[in-house]
Order: C-alpha cells, then structure tokens, then sequence
C-alpha cells in the first residue's frame, strides 16, 4: 500500500497535474486574504470552506493520472483492498500538504489579525481551531474526489459532473436553515463555528459528522470500484 502510495504522489508530481489545485488554491486564499483582516478562527475557517473544492478536484487528478490498465495489474499484484487504501492515502498526503500553505499564506499577505476586543479567541486558539477546520474538510473532499474519479464513474463527463455536483450540494445543503444538514459535510457549518466560537460540544458533534460521512463516502467509492473495475 505504501509503495502504491508512493508512487503516485510520484506520477502526480512529474506529470505537473499537482500545480493546477495548487495553482488555484492560492490564487482563491490571496483573494480572500486580500480583502483585509480577520480573527484567525473565522479566516481560517472561510479558508476551508474554499480549500474544499480545490482538495477534492486534487484528488480526482491524483486518482486518473494512474492508466486504467496499470491501476488493474496494481488490483491483481497487490489485491483490491490494497490498491485502494493506496489511492486514498495518497490523495490524503497530497491534501494535506496544502494545509500548511493555506496556514502560513494569511501571515505573508496581513489576512489575520490577534485579538481586538474582549471575548475574542487567543491567537493560539484561533490557530487551533483553524487547523482544526482544515483538518475536518480533508477527508471530506478526499471522499468526494474519490467517488468522482474516472476509476468510480468510468466516464470523465460523469466524473465532472459528480465533482461539481457535489460541491454544490455540500454548499447548499450546508446552510444555516438547510432541512438535511446531515447528507453534507459540516463544512460550512465548520465555518460558522470559527466565527461565533467553537465549544467542545460543537467540535466533537462537528468531527463526527464529517468522519461519518466520509467514510460513508469512501463505502461508496470502493463499492462502485468493486463493480466497475
């Protein structure tokens, strides 16, 4: 599984599909941060909020840079299980090699600023909780990259609609007054947290939901894989 892994994060990279969501992920942060300061808790989790597509399309890239008739002799050399842990991992690693960008950029272009009144976050804190926004959407659009990727839709005009399809859905059915707030990811409702300030209710409710529905989504992914490939 390791050395799956290994290998393409390598393809990813040397075929230069790796610069596009890196490309637009720090054009979108540069355009948020641009627009002033804010307190780290609430920039940060804006900053998810728009990482989301971008580390779901990354994923995508990473899952079809591999040929159809090399990922099959990886499911017979290595077995089925394997070649796809293989996969996930690498999407993982290569999201979350993002995040120390989408941490650091603010501090390089004045976008976050420490406490201003009182009952505002510590910056320590702020940090924290604005890792910890990346950190849940992760796994999240790793899932739904996953389950857009040419290996789960056989086709690429199904797998984009599937990406864009699904990016709208988790930012519809993730507003305030959604009636099926469950079927997405807390993704903005993470967001939202960072703003009003977090508790350790809403961290750990937050946490959950988005570790359930991700791996609701990867169930999916490897059943459409077992029927597909």
């Amino acid at each position: 599984m390791i050395a799956l892994a290994r290998m393409r994060l390598a393809g990813f990279v040397r075929t230069a599909r790796a610069l596009p969501p890196l490309i637009a992920g720090l054009v979108a942060l540069t355009v948020l941060y641009g627009g002033g300061a804010a307190q780290a808790a609430e920039a940060y989790g804006v900053s998810a909020v728009l990482l989301f597509p971008v580390l779901a399309w990354q994923t995508k890239l990473l899952l079809d840079t591999e040929p159809d008739t090399q990922r099959r002799l990886a499911v017979v050399a290595a077995g089925r299980r394997a070649e796809l842990a293989g996969g996930i991992l690498a999407a993982g690693l290569a999201g979350l090699a993002l995040v120390p960008v989408a941490l650091l950029l603010p501090w390089l272009v004045g976008g976050v600023t420490g406490p201003q009144r009182d009952g505002d976050l510590p910056l320590a804190l702020g940090m924290t909780v604005g890792l910890w926004a990346h950190l849940l959407v992760l796994p999240a659009a790793v899932a739904l990259g996953a389950l857009a990727s040419r290996a789960a839709t056989n086709s690429p005009l199904y797998g984009l609609a599937a990406l864009v399809g699904g990016v709208v859905g988790v930012y519809v059915f993730g507003l305030k007054d959604s009636v099926l707030p469950w079927i997405a990811p807390p993704v903005l409702a993470t967001a939202r947290v960072g703003t009003a300030g977090p508790t350790g209710w809403s961290v750990a409710l937050l946490t959950g939901h988005a570790l359930l529905w991700s791996a609701a989504a990867l169930a999916g992914y490897a059943w459409l894989r077992r029927h597909r490939t």
